[in-house]
C-alpha cells in the first residue's frame, strides 16, 4: 500500500443504535464496493479500503437511540460507482439488505439533471449516496 497522503481521510466512526443492523446493511454494501473487514471487537466493526477504513460501533456511551440525517452531524457518505448498471444493480439488490431507495419519483437524477446517482436509507435512518463516477461517459 502506498502512503497515504497527507490530509486524506484515516477513518469515519459511525455509531448505531444496532450493531447487528448496521453490519447486515452497511457490511453488504461496503464488501460489495471492495471494501474488507478490518476489525472486530463486541461493541464495532470496521471495513478497510486502501489506507481509509470506515468504523460502525454501539457505544455504551450513545445518548440517543435513533440517527436523525437532518440534525447537526452526519448528513451521509457519498461513495463512487463505477457505472450505470453497477448503481442499478446495488439499488436492486439494496432492499435485500435493510436498504431503502430515497426520491424514487426522481431516480436517478434526484440530484440534478446532471447527476446519475442513489439515495438509500438504511432501517436506522443513515443514508448513502451512491454516484456514478463519470455520469456522461458512455459504459
Amino acid at each position: 500500500m502506498t502512503r497515504p497522503s497527507s490530509g486524506m481521510l484515516h477513518h469515519v466512526e459511525m455509531w448505531v443504535p444496532d450493531l447487528d443492523r448496521a453490519v447486515v446493511s452497511f457490511g453488504w454494501l461496503l464488501e460489495t464496493l471492495g471494501y474488507t473487514p478490518f476489525q472486530s471487537w463486541s461493541n464495532g466493526r470496521s471495513w478497510r479500503l486502501g489506507a481509509t477504513y470506515l468504523v460502525f460501533e454501539q457505544s455504551p456511551a450513545l445518548t440517543a437511540d435513533e440517527h436523525d440525517r437532518q440534525r447537526p452531524g452526519l448528513n451521509h457518505l457519498a461513495f463512487h460507482i463505477e457505472d450505470h448498471h453497477t448503481m442499478e444493480s446495488l439499488v436492486a439488490e439494496a432492499p435485500g439488505h435493510g436498504w431503502s431507495l430515497m426520491f424514487p419519483d426522481r431516480h436517478p437524477h434526484a440530484g440534478g439533471a446532471r447527476t446519475y446517482a442513489a439515495y438509500l436509507e438504511n432501517t436506522d435512518g443513515f443514508e448513502v449516496e451512491l454516484v456514478v463516477m463519470d455520469p456522461f461517459a458512455a459504459d
